[in-house]
């Protein structure tokens, strides 16, 4: 009964109107956040999912049989979840249970190619599609000093100034790398496709909704941005949620 009140609310919630693709945003480690991206992909039945916490090799490891171990652990282990940086995996288990027999689709950028990103030409490193997805052209001299200041703001001031250039340009990558599995999985599948990300890449003013919209403008895309303790989170979304902020330790003090 619970599960079916929560995709009744879920429900009630989403656009009257049919989407192609949803990207769904999240703070990582905000467990509120991971509830209303199961219950929003319970309620959409997507025929994909996409998560910035794979990439494609690790995606190929999740399989359905796996999907519906009942406290994900054997997925995790197949994923190498323990070893990825990202936050518990129980937070993420409930998304992929949510749709246990859809393709799953890995968007996250090696670590090593992101490393070589941060100080070569991200257009050469995405490949012969990165017009399509805006990379061959460099940001308005405003844009970029708005990416770059945003960088400094995130990483509590803290960053050598002659380090931002190549993290706004791996954001970028990552931004792009998001929307063509999206697009990819949505050309696999038809559609509606779910993506699992961070707030800063569901932003339809700069992250991977803006890319998908100017790579493929005929799809229809919804954004979810999803703040804590009533802010908002940066940027331009079709729709907002909020949930408090769960204890956490100060993330400036790694830079003190």
């Amino acid at each position: 009964m619970i599960c079916r009140i929560a995709l009744v609310l879920i429900l009630v919630a989403l656009p009257a109107t049919a989407q192609d693709i949803w990207v769904l945003g999240e703070v990582h480690d905000n467990p509120g956040h991971h509830r209303v991206q199961t219950e929003m992909t319970l309620g959409i039945a997507p025929a994909a999912l996409v998560f910035e916490m794979l990439t494609p090799d690790q995606a190929r490891a999740a399989l359905p049989a796996l999907r519906g171990d009942g406290d994900g652990q054997a997925l995790a282990e197949a994923l190498g979840w323990a070893d990825s940086g990202w936050p518990d995996f129980r937070f993420y288990h409930p998304i992929f249970a949510a749709a246990p027999a859809v393709p799953v689709y890995g968007a996250g950028v090696p670590r090593a190619t992101a490393r070589t990103a941060a100080a070569g030409d991200i257009a050469a490193i995405f490949g012969p599609d990165a017009a399509d997805f805006g990379l061959t052209a460099p940001l308005p001299a405003a844009e970029q000093s708005a990416r770059e200041a945003a960088q400094m703001a995130a990483h509590c001031d803290a960053l050598p100034a002659e380090m931002l250039p190549r993290m706004v340009a791996t954001q970028r990558l990552r931004d792009a790398s998001l929307a063509r599995a999206a697009l990819h999985a949505y050309r696999d599948t038809g559609g509606p496709v779910v993506v699992i990300t961070g707030n800063g890449h569901a932003r339809r003013d700069r992250g991977a909704p803006a890319l998908l919209t100017h790579a493929a403008p005929e799809l229809e895309i919804y954004a979810l941005g999803q703040g804590e303790d009533g802010t908002p989170p940066d940027g331009v979304f079709d729709a907002l949620r909020d949930a408090p902020a769960p204890e956490r330790a100060d993330p400036c003090e790694a830079f003190r």
